[in-house]
């Protein structure tokens, strides 16, 4: 028996070795870490449980008969993250270019099927050169089951892709299929086709970053959600999103200990907010003087920055925060704005986080590149997003609320649980300016004296239908607020919500607008 167990522990030790000390060197070189490292920055020290370490392709062909590394240039297995169970796969590049094959996919199917059954969440750490050629189909179907459990699990379990390394072709579709995607600058790359591919069939020259890089996808594609300089800040970040998230949709998030208190007055938005409903600020300074200790993780912070999506706490307990930017685009919703709050709100709404949303919106951007893009269908998927949502939602109105924009911001009309504003508030089919020229379009132009005429019928539309409480002598807002209470008001009421339960019809599933 000791002579098996230490031919145990050799083994063991040549799969913690990897392949080679070249091997490994060659990762270094790029600047990236080995599959184990992150591994260990990942997870709570020493909580690592590795699933299937001695598994070894069987494939034949093509010279694949002769290198039978273990793992099968993948890691598999389950730890803690602040105590908390968590699954993860890790591409080894090392091993075959972290490439899938059969024997890689099948350790990733039962790592993904123990995670759901387990109801925990699930981490990739993406470093791999997509389908192993050599293994030709098998590779590819292998794909396809890990793209059909992405989808089983997704609102079931938290579901991050961490790109750490190269994602090319159908691999790519894993992530997108995840809850979130973090990517690191300079050494992951996401994209469908490559730039060779690219070059041969349209005769545009581009390099890999430029076509898949970290800032392409923050920045342009909303594909990345976090984009960092390094890894070991990005895993940090990953760990931090976990902290802030339940283990599964059966769950509420994690709730601590707070000792900013409940009761604190927010005086500074008195001040930080301007009257006037034409001066920019900047919302993000709104949410900091709002939410515990002023901390918060934007999500798709350089994606349509009109729209700001956050995670914070509010005495202690998660919640989702979408609000307009009036410092981007006057705050305005586009068609990448709304795509970003829909998918951020169906999140919240999937795994019980309940939805701040802060209102200072104009209204949908106009422009013939925004219809012809489909704003109307975009913009339909944020309200869809917010009327299917069933987990308590609190809007709060600073300033303006125009139009259609001001529907889709989680109205009292669509189901928000409580809406408050502050007395600053104007909520109106448009703006007073825009509303006179409409209405009084023949008394202005008969006039006179033209301007002043429709500055009095400006002053005349304000007075009657923009006042601070015709809302809520109509019962659309349930009470306005003083700014300096806006803390306080929230709290009370997410706490009087905690409880909220509300069921849709029963269906298969929703239609929602693509």
């Amino acid at each position: 028996m000791l002579a098996r167990v230490a031919e145990l522990h050799a083994l063991r030790e040549q799969v913690l070795r990897g392949p080679s000390e070249q091997a490994t060197q060659a990762q270094k070189a790029k600047g990236k870490l080995t599959a184990r490292e992150r591994i260990e920055l990942l997870l709570d020290d020493g909580s690592f449980h590795e699933v299937e370490s001695l598994r070894r392709h069987r494939a034949t062909g093509f010279g694949l008969e002769a290198k039978k590394p273990y793992t099968d240039g993948v890691i598999t297995g389950w730890g803690t993250v602040e105590g908390r169970t968590v699954f993860v796969y890790a591409h080894d590049f090392r091993i075959f270019g972290g490439a899938l094959g059969e024997a890689h996919a099948t350790k990733i199917h039962k790592i993904m099927d123990m995670a759901l059954a387990a109801g925990s969440p699930l981490v990739s750490l993406n470093d791999g050169a997509g389908a192993r050629i050599q293994e030709g189909v098998s590779a590819l179907a292998g794909y396809g089951g890990i793209f059909q459990r992405n989808t089983k699990a997704s609102g079931v379990i938290p579901q991050i892709s961490v790109m750490l390394g190269p994602c090319a072709g159908g691999a790519a579709y894993s992530p997108a299929l995840t809850d979130f995607v973090f990517m690191v600058r300079e050494t992951s790359q996401m994209f469908i086709t490559g730039p060779d591919v690219v070059k041969a069939v349209t005769g545009e020259e581009i390099t890999q970053n430029g076509l898949g890089g970290a800032d392409v996808h923050a920045e342009a594609s909303g594909v990345c959600h976090f984009a960092y300089d390094d890894e070991e800040t990005c895993i940090a970040d990953v760990r931090h999103l976990l902290s802030l998230l339940p283990p599964n949709n059966r769950e509420n998030p994690p709730s601590v200990f707070c000792d900013d208190p409940a009761d604190r007055l927010t005086e500074s938005l008195l001040t930080l907010v301007p009257e006037d409903g034409n001066r920019p600020y900047d919302m993000a300074k709104v949410i900091e003087e709002i939410v515990d200790d002023g901390d918060y993780l934007e999500v798709h912070e350089r994606w349509a920055r009109n729209l700001i999506c956050a995670l914070a706490r509010l005495d202690g307990h998660v919640v989702g925060i979408v609000a307009n930017q009036p410092q981007s685009l006057a705050g305005v919703l586009d068609i990448h704005a709304s795509e970003k709050g829909a998918r951020f709100v169906q999140m919240c709404d999937a795994f019980n986080i309940p939805i701040v949303t802060l209102l200072d919106v104009p209204g949908f951007l106009p422009g013939v590149d925004q219809e012809h893009g489909g704003i109307i269908r975009h913009g339909a998927k944020l309200l869809y997003a917010y009327c299917n949502a069933t987990v308590p939602r609190i809007s709060l109105i600073l300033r303006k609320a125009y139009g259609g924009a001001y529907i889709v911001m989680d109205s009292q009309s669509i189901g928000a649980d409580l809406t408050y504003a502050w007395p600053t508030n104007e909520i109106a089919v448009m703006g007073a300016e825009g509303a006179a020229n409409v209405i009084f379009r023949r008394q202005i132009a008969e006039a006179d004296d033209p301007e002043a005429m429709r500055a009095r019928k400006v002053k005349e539309y304000k007075a009657e239908l923009m006042h601070p409480y015709y809302a809520a002598e109509r019962g659309l807002v349930d009470e306005v607020i003083d700014p300096a209470r806006t803390r306080q008001v929230l709290i009370a009421s997410l706490a009087m919500l905690h409880a909220k339960h509300a069921e849709l019809p029963h269906r298969k599933h929703g239609n929602p607008p693509q």
